[in-house]
């Protein structure tokens, strides 16, 4: 098993791709926090989890609350004593709406959740990360902080930051032992997208399909193991080609 041992906070854990990497982590032998603000979908992975032998943990987290994220790590640290693995999934998507159509209080909240909350929880795991001498930190960006044409105004700014802030993570904090990575998704397939993506045509992916959220899974636990351990300040597009065209 690939993360034997570890401990991993995962944020948006309860359903989509947070649901799906919670799955594969605790499938690779790690010890995962499933943080959720809804914790009966938080529980639920919890369950899945446990009835294959794996072990996690619910927690309750709205990611704009500084208590709740510092419940969160001390969750992580009352239970397991450690944090190896922090992968900052929780995220909300505008809706591709454009920058006279955003109000201030609807950027504020796509970058409180997208960015802000990042910061946050990087600043809290971060000093235990640097006494061990080792941490390993995955952000949740999109194609949209790669190129300008994929969603709105704030979401688009908001994922330009996270691949801004993950750079500089890196560059100030490897030399610590902090490991940090960005995955790009381009559009996939979740239960909350499936609807939508039914009439979206696939004709501008070389690939000529949509992404499944267990790819950008196997694609964290790639970053999250030490099969990548020269990989820092990278942002991995997964999407199947669209920002090649």
């Amino acid at each position: 098993m690939r993360l034997q041992n570890k401990v991993a906070i995962i944020t948006g854990a309860a359903s989509g791709m947070g649901k799906a990497e919670a799955l594969r982590f605790a499938s690779e032998g790690a010890k995962v926090i499933v943080a959720d603000l809804n914790m009966e979908g938080a529980e639920a992975v919890v369950a899945e989890i446990k009835e294959n032998n794996g072990e996690a943990l619910a927690v309750k987290v709205n990611v704009t609350e500084q208590a709740d994220l510092e419940n969160m790590v001390k969750a992580a640290m009352d239970n397991y004593g450690q944090i190896d693995i922090v992968i900052n999934n929780a995220g909300i998507f505008d809706k591709y709406t454009n920058s006279l159509e955003t109000t201030e209080q609807q950027w504020d909240l796509i970058f409180d959740i997208n960015m802000k909350a990042i910061y946050k929880t990087t600043n809290l795991v971060l000093p235990n990360m640097i006494e061990r001498g080792e941490g390993t930190i995955v952000n949740i960006a999109s194609i949209a902080g790669l190129v300008a044409q994929m969603g709105g105004a704030a979401y688009t700014a908001s994922k330009h930051a996270v691949v801004g802030y993950t750079k500089h993570i890196a560059a100030v904090y490897g030399s610590k032992g902090i490991k940090i990575n960005a995955i790009a998704p381009g559009t996939i397939r979740t239960p909350l997208t499936a609807d939508m993506l039914k009439t979206r045509p696939t004709n501008k992916i070389p690939l000529d399909r949509f992404g499944n959220d267990y790819e950008v899974a196997d694609l964290a636990v790639f970053l999250a193991s030490d099969e990548s351990k020269f990989m820092n300040g990278a942002v991995v597009p997964i999407d199947g080609g669209y920002t090649i065209v």
